[in-house]
């Protein structure tokens, strides 16, 4: 007698398994991906459902440089605000401030990011990534190089243009929301089915 609970592999019928609710059609989700920068932030939207998505729009804030900090800053929480208006997205995934050695750029970063959270409208969930994991996600390496993610962004979508470095950054944090979000219902959906093989 097995010492296990589960039955053998071997066992397993695939045609006797019902089909699982998480392949059931579902509606579309539009998801947004931020790289927010004290000089440009980027931008991404795309359409996920199913466990496969479709590029939306991209492009990136341009920060006027002759500006003040409080104007950087205004600049843009007004741009995705207007962004958000135009996109309505149901999900905003963001890149979580990767803090280096020098202090003041990592405070700047922090405060652009803080102006393009302050955007988002109440009761929009936002969810955070590291850089590392948005590159494991995209490239399968968290130590890609931002060429690399251009490039898989590139293919990923079919897009033929050259993609400015902020606004590829976005789309692969929208990317790796979207990947996070389809595991997640993979997980609950074998759950849901009683933890695949087990009886």
């Amino acid at each position: 007698m097995s010492r296990y609970r589960t039955r053998s592999w071997r066992a397993f019928d695939p045609g006797s398994a019902a089909a699982p609710e998480r392949f059931a059609p579902q509606e579309r989700l539009r998801i947004l991906g931020l790289d927010p920068g004290s000089r440009t932030t980027g931008f991404g939207v795309i359409e996920w459902r199913a466990l496969q998505w479709n590029h939306v729009a991209h492009g990136c804030v341009a920060v006027p440089s002759g500006g003040g900090l409080a104007e950087r800053l205004h600049t843009i929480f007004q741009a995705l605000s207007e962004l958000i208006a135009a996109h309505s997205p149901g999900e905003v995934a963001i890149e979580r401030v990767f803090v280096n050695r020098n202090v003041d750029s990592a405070l700047k970063l922090g405060q652009a990011r803080g102006a393009a959270l302050c955007a988002v409208p109440k009761g929009l969930p936002v969810f955070e990534y590291a850089p590392r994991a948005v590159k494991l996600a995209l490239v399968g390496s968290g130590a890609a190089e931002k060429p690399q993610v251009a490039h898989m962004v590139r293919t990923l979508f079919g897009l033929q243009a050259r993609l400015q470095a902020d606004a590829a950054d976005a789309l692969a944090v929208a990317v790796c929301h979207a990947h996070s979000r389809g595991l997640r219902q993979l997980a609950a959906g074998s759950a849901a089915a009683g933890g695949g093989l087990a009886r």
